[in-house]
């Protein structure tokens, strides 16, 4: 609090006038004698703290229904607390300099625990300023009682009690917001310490229902792991956004490499929503890729469908699109195991990869296309603008180089997965 004394030196800008004759010390004088008024009511004050303290929490009581409710749960506690910031206060009218740090620490101390406990900060602002109030009424009605002559001395010090008021109100606003910051971060780590330990499968059972309050998700329920990369670092809520289906309850958490959204889908069996992005030319940014895993059963699955989705998250094309593992399970087997995809593409394609480039290719389309169009040869060859017939000579092709038959199903199986193999394993 600044001293009581306060200048009354006028500030003089541009030209400094002749000043008028005055008589001299009267100031001094006027300030001398309000400061001793002060000093009688603050040691009266002093010496009746506990009944302040009870005014104070009365007030509280009948005007803050916050401060009602913590004076109901703890009141020894709540008394404590008034008492300490009163008398600190108080101290201060009789020795600013001297009080003045040990009244800041109990302010301090006095915001950053009432944010600890959830009150909220308008509550604990008003009643700083109702301690205030009190404090000058109190003033006012010790100097009325014992020299009420001396009561019209007291509005030269009434902007320093007031600016005390307000400093303290700052500064407890302030240890507030700093402590409420530091809670949000402590949460915002928990948070990710526990999605990160559902979603790497190392999560501990017990830690089940706190992962659930964290996430804002419920323990049981039906879950999807969505996994997201490529989409542009500067708009990655956009990105993100694209990823689920509008008004999906979902935690998103950040990887270095990929994000995970943990998505509550409740009874549905699978995700066929419209909405979600089905292809490169669908999703909103280029190079955007989003692999859906398959559905699991509550939090402590998250795990086994954060692999699922990483599995999708590897069939999806570089261009970018959506894959959904449900309707892509071939491929999935092929990249869950790429070695055996690789010696399976060898093992049925290894004849046609070894002819020269652009013949490769051609017979390559024309029987992924083909498979496609489910053995249509009309519509294959409309698709690769030649005739049925050039389609038919094409795959007969295939067959004398590789050895087997189109019109085997366990062949037509072996053709589809050693395509998707090469398709999916090109690297």
């Amino acid at each position: 609090m600044q001293h009581a004394v306060r200048s009354r030196a006028a500030i003089r800008t541009g030209l400094a006038p002749v000043p008028r004759p005055r008589t001299p010390g009267v100031t001094s004088l006027i300030d001398a004698d309000a400061l001793r008024v002060l000093h009688r009511a603050a040691r009266a004050l002093l010496d009746d703290l506990p009944d302040l303290t009870d005014r104070l929490l009365a007030l509280l009581e009948e005007q803050e229904p916050a401060y009602r409710a913590a004076v109901t749960k703890d009141p020894t506690a709540t008394w404590q607390e008034a008492h300490r910031s009163l008398r600190h206060s108080v101290a201060s009218l009789l020795d600013p300099r001297g009080a003045r740090d040990a009244a800041r620490r109990c302010s301090w101390r006095i915001g950053a625990a009432r944010a600890e406990q959830g009150l909220p900060l308008d509550a604990l602002l008003h009643a700083f300023r109702l301690g205030g109030s009190l404090v000058w009424q109190r003033l006012v009605e010790e100097t009325s009682r014992t020299a009420p002559e001396d009561v019209r001395l007291l509005v030269h010090v009434a902007a320093d009690v007031w600016n005390f008021v307000d400093e303290h109100c700052t500064l407890v606003a302030d240890a507030y917001r700093q402590t409420e910051w530091q809670i949000g971060r402590r949460r915002e780590n928990r948070a990710r310490l526990l999605a990160a330990g559902l979603l790497d499968g190392t999560g501990r059972i017990a830690d089940l229902p706190e992962a659930a309050r964290a996430l804002d998700l419920p323990e049981q329920g039906s879950y999807v792991v969505v996994a997201l990369t490529g989409g542009p670092p500067a708009r990655p809520d956009a990105a993100r956004a694209a990823a689920v289906p509008p008004g999906a309850r979902v935690h998103w958490h950040a990887g270095p490499e990929v994000d995970y959204g943990i998505v509550l889908i409740g009874a549905r069996e699978g995700l066929t929503d419209p909405a979600w992005p089905q292809t490169a030319s669908d999703v909103p940014f280029p190079g955007l890729r989003i692999g859906v895993g398959s559905p699991v059963d509550g939090l402590a699955a998250v795990g086994d469908a954060r692999r699922l989705a990483d599995t999708a998250l590897d069939i999806c094309p570089a261009a970018g699109g959506t894959v959904r593992l449900a309707e892509q399970l071939p491929a999935a087997l092929v990249v869950s195991s790429p070695e055996l995809g690789r010696a399976l593409a060898e093992k049925v394609l290894g004849p046609l990869l070894r002819l020269e480039p652009a013949d490769r290719e051609v017979l390559l389309d024309t029987l992924t296309t083909w498979l496609e169009c489910d053995g249509s040869a009309q519509r294959a060859g409309e698709r690769l603008y030649c005739h049925r017939n050039t389609v038919l000579n094409r795959l007969r092709r295939c067959e004398q180089l590789t050895g087997r038959s189109l019109s085997r199903p366990a062949d037509v199986v072996e053709f589809s997965l050693a395509l998707t193999a090469r398709r999916v394993l090109r690297d």
